[in-house]
């Protein structure tokens, strides 16, 4: 993922457009991204964000697609506050995907804000700028005289004023102005930034008005189901095509070979069907006869995973990771030592709308309306499966059902433009809830074989990690890593990370809090064992192992040495200051717990926030756990955008979090999967979850974040913990459900 960020050739282009509206668009250099890679020169972007009218009303576009993190209302704020009018008078559209006019528009990470939030002031005060100019000159007064609010500029001494849509004439004749030398406000001053502002899409919402993706409809579309060989990397073998076209309403049929054997986020083969009626295709499809080549996948079974797992950690790992000290002679002096083996599942997005793209052919080219976390790109996937040139096609972005970064692949974006182009016409592909639990790109399963030493004074002083998880000649699979600096790597004198690998030929991608939200499992799982071993209070030995307030980094070059991501800061005072928040905000050093009832904690750093939770649950005479009230204390830098979204935000990471320690896992038998909808992959039901999500932020001097994901991860170990101080029992794999627990 590479970083946009403006340079010093930022400028601000001024139009005005039929009708007497003025447009202004931000133009920025995006320099250097992470990789390292040197700009080009036609990197150079154009970026179009606002609309002013005449009658003073204002349009401000929404880059980033809306998943469901809120970024369609909080970008727009961020503008709005700036350029100095009334929130009220605003009117936010969603982009067209155009890395031309808005550089990078992928949503994932919880990158959006931090990768835009300078930038997005620097166009709402390069516009309030351009606006106080023309009323100066217009007044003949200095600038310095002019003031703004409520999308209009006055003059105090003289009592004058003048509405932005009285400017435009004026404004439309100024050089534009240097972005990097706009004045940005105070954020004392701010007047819509840090407010609750209700969605802007709620009142379509609630009235179920059409702006998802599976709500597209054109003219003379036809509808379209792809079937795909259920093993992964299988093939069609042979298929009644005649058959199938001779049912109802059917149009077209046709076989697709694909461009991959069935792993690739790309056109992967199958059997398409398109018919009048989505109904008439998938009825269709399930009386298709067809023989699949299953290819060498068939193989691979959850149970051959773990058999495979088992003996791996009896063996010396492939490769060593990370070594700090001696662990082996810690282990042997310390006074007490804990050994415990830690596993989760493979797991499945699972969104509220299943993968959906409408397409239209005509002429040449392609049209297409996506819910797509990276709309350009599926665009390029799209022109190079059907093999036109990028500018061929254009793509809407439409509002998600939700994404958790399945829509990050753009495979159903590849599938509905060959269908279209194939019969030359507008087409809407809509995958079944079984196709998307069963041809997902997974949160890879893992295992972990731990050893922890803690010293007669209750600290801990070694810890060895056998980390056994998926991929081939040493190259994990997507999301299946471990980082040299992942915690508590860095805080413990005596560490050892080795990992081995099993060969995977399932698709795995990233999972909200990618990574993060097995990790947080096993680590804090586990650090509670350690603190129970030391005699010592769970947060309090967590307190004590973060240490000092300190950003702790390795030494330049060390990651790398040691093969992995390693040598990132963590900064301990700002993990501290949210395990101390959420400490005082739970009662926990106050608790008097019924019996059967525990409290647990859990922090966790990911994605540029800091997390730290506290879980009470219960386990009564029955093993029926219930979850009664979470705590969430997070850091995400120096201001909230918008309060009630990233309460919603963070308490929505936590239910999610909680879903999947519960009773979610995806199984693999002969190469396919076994869950194919909700009765066998559950969402979190009502019932189970706490009836409080008690949500804290701490405003701390750091550059904002996201917050999609890093509150997820800290909520699935505080569980287990609390199941632990509840009953005694440790959970050391997921889901919780299968390990003698009722979660119903």
């Amino acid at each position: 993922m590479s970083t946009l960020t403006v340079g010093r050739r930022g400028f601000l282009k001024v139009t005005v457009l039929a009708g007497g509206s003025l447009l202004l668009g931000a133009y920025f250099e995006p320099v250097r991204a992470i990789t390292g890679k040197a700009s080009r020169a036609a990197d150079f972007m154009p970026n179009a964000y606002i609309r002013i009218a005449a009658d003073g009303a204002v349009t401000i576009i929404a880059k980033n697609p809306e998943i469901g993190q809120g970024i369609k209302t909080a970008f727009p704020m961020i503008i709005a506050d700036e350029l100095d009018v009334d929130w009220k008078s605003v009117t936010v559209e969603m982009a067209m995907a155009d890395q031309a006019k808005y550089g990078s528009q992928n949503v994932g990470g919880s990158s959006s804000t931090p990768n835009n939030y300078t930038t997005l002031r620097r166009v709402g005060a390069a516009g309030r700028q351009l606006f106080v100019t023309a009323a100066a000159q217009t007044w003949n007064v200095p600038e310095s005289e002019c003031t703004t609010a409520s999308g209009t500029v006055f003059h105090r001494s003289s009592n004058r004023k003048l509405g932005y849509g009285e400017l435009i004439a004026k404004a439309a004749t100024l050089p534009p102005p240097d972005l990097q030398s706009v004045t940005l406000k105070d954020p004392k001053d701010f007047k819509i930034i840090g407010t609750p502002v209700p969605n802007v899409d709620a009142p379509g919402i609630v009235r179920g008005m059409p702006m998802y993706g599976i709500d597209v409809t054109l003219p003379g579309m036809l509808y379209a189901v792809y079937a795909k060989c259920p093993v992964f990397g299988g093939k069609v073998a042979s298929v009644d095509l005649a058959a199938v076209k001779a049912m109802p309403g059917v149009r077209h049929a046709f076989v697709v070979d694909g461009a991959s054997p069935g792993m690739s986020a790309g056109l992967n083969p199958g059997v398409a069907i398109v018919a009048d009626s989505w109904w008439y295709a998938k009825t269709a499809r399930d009386k298709m006869r067809v023989t699949w080549d299953e290819g060498s996948t068939e193989g691979q079974s959850t149970a051959e995973f773990a058999q495979r797992a088992a003996e791996l950690s009896q063996q010396s790992p492939e490769r060593s990771v990370r070594k700090d000290g001696d662990v082996d002679a810690a282990l042997s002096g310390a006074a007490k030592v804990v050994a415990a083996a830690y596993s989760y599942p493979f797991l499945a997005h699972a969104p509220l709308e299943p993968m959906n793209c409408t397409a239209s052919w005509q002429n040449g080219k392609l049209e297409m309306w996506a819910p797509s976390q990276g709309p350009f790109g599926g665009g390029q996937l799209a022109a190079r499966t059907v093999g036109i040139p990028e500018s061929d096609v254009t793509v809407h972005i439409t509002r998600a059902g939700g994404g958790f970064g399945r829509r990050g692949f753009n495979d159903f974006m590849a599938e509905a433009a060959w269908i279209a182009k194939t019969i030359g016409g507008p087409v809407k592909l809509l995958w079944t809830r079984e196709d998307d639990i069963q041809h997902d790109y997974y949160r890879p399963g893992g295992f972990h074989f731990l050893k922890g030493g803690v010293d007669a004074d209750g600290k801990l002083v070694a810890w060895h990690n056998h980390f056994v998880s998926f991929g081939e000649n040493g190259r994990a699979a997507l999301t299946a890593d471990l980082s040299a600096s992942e915690f508590p790597a860095r805080f413990v004198p005596n560490y050892a990370l080795d990992i081995s690998l099993i060969p995977l030929r399932v698709p795995t991608g990233w999972l909200r809090a990618p990574g993060s939200n097995a990790l947080a499992f096993v680590m804090q799982s586990f650090i509670d064992e350690l603190a129970h071993a030391a005699g010592k209070d769970p947060l309090q030995f967590r307190l004590d192992l973060l240490g000092a307030p300190r950003m702790v980094t390795d030494p330049p070059g060390a990651g790398g040495a040691r093969g992995r991501r390693g040598g990132g800061g963590y900064d301990a005072a700002r993990m501290r200051g949210v395990l101390e928040l959420v400490r005082d905000k739970s009662g926990w050093d106050n608790r008097q717990l019924p019996g059967g009832t525990g409290m647990g904690v859990a922090f966790h750093f990911s994605h540029r926030g800091y997390f730290a939770e506290v879980v009470e649950a219960s386990v009564d005479a029955t093993n029926l756990l219930k979850v009664h009230k979470i705590w969430i204390a997070g850091d995400i830098g120096s201001q909230i955008i918008n309060p009630s979204a990233a309460i919603g935000q963070a308490q929505g990471a936590a239910l999610d979090g909680l879903a999947q320690a519960l009773g979610q896992e995806i199984t693999i038998d002969r190469g396919r999967v076994v869950q194919s909808n909700f009765h066998n992959f559950a969402l979190l039901r009502h019932r189970q979850a706490p009836a409080e999500v008690e949500v804290h932020f701490r405003i701390t001097d750091n550059p904002p974040t996201g917050l999609g994901e890093p509150a997820l991860p800290p909520v699935i170990p505080a569980l287990c913990n609390a199941i632990f101080a509840a009953t005694g029992k440790r959970i050391r794999a997921l889901p919780i459900s299968k390990q003698g627990l009722r979660v119903a």
